[in-house]
């Protein structure tokens, strides 16, 4: 999604012909510097730790007819309905009811097992167990080794940028002092204290000031464009410790300021002035060489950062240090003159070179950009191109993000529908998607029944929405399973993917009907909202512009528990499980506890894959398999051993979309753990009833400047907890 070039970009494509040779230096020297590119580009897709989980099943599961009648379940002693969850039950199969207030997935497993009660395993509790896996072992490595190597790194620029400025002049001064204050702002948030010099306080105090407001939109001071400090608020598991919240403002410093490469001028669109954007370009080939320099040990650091975080969450659709080092050095080779690369024709090559590689795919609300009706996708493109620059740790791309952007204004048209769907936001120029919604992203992802929902609720009623997600269905359709496994982020929604696929003949009876279908995708956004939570500080937000028995026979044997069969679903989250342990093992990152907990993640998902196999196929479970059913809660706490309360609970939030338009965003929180009771065959003929827990999911909208934590989510689910969507009440029975 690019534009023609602009006229200096395609003269500068000429000069750079010339100087590929080396530059030579011109007037006063400023200092020689070397450019050695060591390794390869960390945007790479990261598949070698992933091994499919083959699974091939032809499900044959007895059938009964609905709705039952509640004589023909033999056990309905051994569940606790209303009259209404009753009804529901009989109807469709299963219900799910309220919980109370539980905050932990195995406490259900637990009292059903205390009370001898026959157990229902839900993949909402393999979802939940693995988010448990993915976020603590991110939360150690940060505290553990990214931290103290963050704050390492950042001392070193600062004084290798200190230097910069003491030996410059001109343009290269002002950047070499930018970027003092840009470290000096970083230092200060990772570790609540370091000395600005003389030369950058002011800016410096400016920029603390407006990130511990997080107001939301306002100029930096220092790099002249729109910033929205609300994203500085620490949020998700960043509010466990204090090292932790530092950490989250440091790096979403240097994940959200951009070093831009476009200037305003008679030819061309910028967020800022001509001269800003040449000093911007100037910093961030300073950083860049520093880091790349032949005798540098800082890219060691940066490596170690990036490359961890892009095998959980993926690279980065901005600029690295990496791509400036490497067009450095194809426009002035591995040696250069400071001079020369600040002189006209040298700069001007160089900005050209770089305006060829690859723009932003998600529009991360740099320079709070405003577009003008007809609300086209091309004018989404423009965006992306006028943002393009260097971030230094930038957040990441993810396949979700990059939905929304393109399902929202501008890139999703004006609105023509009638009232005010949830989707919808007022922008001078008209009614625009400003908002954007989790099953949109499931729609995306093959689900006819979420895009059923979203075109009844009238959210599909834009201009260019149905051409857009046709687009974006034929896309993400065509990935292969190795693109869909290119790092723990898709992997999971590539699980998530297989758990809302219509289930078909053969499957049991309660699981073929569509209320089935609406309590899959309400499993599927519980989990992608814990998948969104856990990756808040580095994933790229995207952003809306503006009977009894007859006397003297024995009594039956009491019903067997039951797993719910989804093997496809398991073998996904299986391999994921798998390629997270052998990665971060390979990478050295993981504790002997951390593998631990993982490894019996995997073992459990093994065994509850082999015995929906087997459930499917209506062969009798053994008495050991039972026996695992029965005690699946005493496995979940050895999954789980060392991780502290707050990491068990389900009630987390996270903000993931931004509209312009109402200065609010787009929160996804999970809320208490539901019921789920369902009818399901036993092998002796019997229709047996038993429970397990689910996650249950709310969306709701947020000002910006007041973006939900963890303990602002848990405080409103107990005052006043929002309504669930409407389109739960297929299955869901307050009650």
């Amino acid at each position: 999604m690019q534009d023609a070039l602009p006229t200096w970009t395609l003269a500068g494509l000429m000069l750079t012909m010339t100087l590929l040779g080396g530059c030579q230096g011109r007037g006063e020297s400023q200092g020689s510097a070397a450019i050695e590119l060591r390794g390869e580009s960390p945007a790479k897709l990261l598949t070698e730790h992933y091994q499919p989980v083959e699974v091939k099943i032809e499900a044959q599961v007895p059938q009964y007819a609905l709705p039952l009648r509640k004589a023909a379940i033999c056990n309905p002693q051994d569940v606790s309905l209303d009259e209404a969850a009753w009804a529901r039950l009989l109807q469709s199969g299963f219900v799910v009811v309220p919980y109370g207030r539980t905050e932990e997935i195995g406490a259900i497993y637990e009292h059903r097992r205390e009370d001898d009660k026959p157990i229902f395993v839900t993949t909402d509790t393999l979802l939940h167990l693995y988010h448990i896996q993915f976020g603590e072992t991110l939360k150690s490595i940060e505290e553990r080794d990214f931290h103290p190597r963050i704050v390492r790194f950042s001392e070193a620029m600062l004084k290798a940028s200190q230097a910069d400025m003491e030996r410059m002049s001109g343009e290269l001064k002002e950047a070499a002092r930018r970027n003092v204050a840009y470290f000096t702002v970083g230092l200060n948030l990772l570790t609540g204290k370091t000395r600005a010099a003389d030369a950058v306080r002011k800016e410096v105090a400016a920029e603390l000031q407006l990130i511990e407001a997080h107001g939301g939109f306002d100029e930096s001071p220092l790099f002249v464009y729109q910033e929205d400090y609300s994203q500085y608020v620490p949020r998700g598991h960043y509010t466990r410790s204090e090292l932790l919240k530092r950490y989250f403002k440091g790096l979403m410093w240097y994940g959200r300021i951009s070093m831009l490469l476009k200037g305003k001028t008679d030819q061309t669109r910028g967020l800022i002035e001509e001269r800003d954007a040449r000093v911007q370009t100037l910093q961030a080939a300073l950083i860049a060489t520093h880091l790349y320099a032949p005798d540098s040990k800082l890219v060691e650091d940066w490596n170690r950062i990036y490359g961890v975080t892009a095998f959980y969450v993926g690279t980065a659709d901005d600029l690295t240090p990496f791509e400036y080092a490497k067009a450095i050095k194809k426009v002035c080779g591995a040696s250069f003159e400071w001079t020369t690369v600040a002189a006209d024709e040298t700069l001007h090559a160089l900005r050209s070179e770089l305006a060829t590689y690859r723009a932003p795919e998600i529009y991360g609300g740099t320079g709070n950009l405003a577009v003008l009706p007809p609300f086209t996708p091309e004018q989404l493109d423009e965006a992306l191109e006028d943002t393009k620059g260097m971030r230094l740790m930038g957040q990441r791309y993810i396949p979700d993000s990059c939905m929304f952007q393109q399902l929202c204004n501008p890139a999703a048209g004006g609105f023509v529908g009638i009232g005010e769907p949830f989707t919808m936001s007022m922008s001078p120029g008209g009614p625009v998607r400003g908002f954007v919604r989790g099953l949109d992203v499931m729609a995306v992802l093959g689900s006819d029944r979420a895009l059923a929902i979203l075109q009844d609720e009238g959210d599909t009623a834009y201009e260019k929405y149905d051409p857009q997600l046709r687009r974006l269905r034929e896309q993400f359709a065509g990935f292969t399973r190795e693109e869909w496994n290119r790092n723990l982020y898709w992997s999971w929604l590539y699980s998530l993917q297989a758990l809302i696929e219509p289930c078909g003949q053969g499957y049991p009876t309660f699981m073929q009907g569509e209320a089935w279908q609406d309590r899959s995708l309400w499993a599927a956004l519980a989990s992608w909202s814990e998948l969104r939570h856990d990756t808040i500080l580095y994933a790229k937000q995207s952003y809306g512009m503006t009977g009894a028995a007859a006397p003297g026979e024995p009594p039956p044997p009491p019903p067997p528990s039951y797993v719910e069969p989804a093997p496809e679903f398991y073998a996904r989250l299986l391999a994921l499980a798998k390629m997270t342990r052998t990665g971060l093992t390979a990478m050295d990152v993981l504790d002997e506890q951390a593998t631990q907990r993982l490894t019996e993640l995997e073992q459990t998902i093994q065994k509850l894959l082999d015995i929906s196999v087997q459930e499917l196929r209506n062969e009798k479970l053994s008495e050991e398999d039972y026996d695992y059913i029965d005690g699946i809660g005493y496995r979940l706490e050895a999954a789980v051993m060392g991780v502290e309360e707050l990491g068990l609970k389900t009630t987390i939030v996270a903000d993931v979309h931004t509209d312009g338009n109402t200065q609010q965003c787009l929160e996804e929180g999970v809320g208490y753990v539901h019921l789920l009771v369902a009818c399901y065959p036993v092998p002796d003929g019997r229709i047996a009833v038993a429970g397990g827990p689910v996650l249950s999911q709310y969306e709701l909208k947020q000002p910006m400047a007041n973006r939900l934590t963890d303990e602002a989510w848990r405080e409103l689910l107990e005052a006043q907890p929002p309504p669930r969507a409407a389109w739960t009440e297929s299955f869901v029975v307050d009650g």
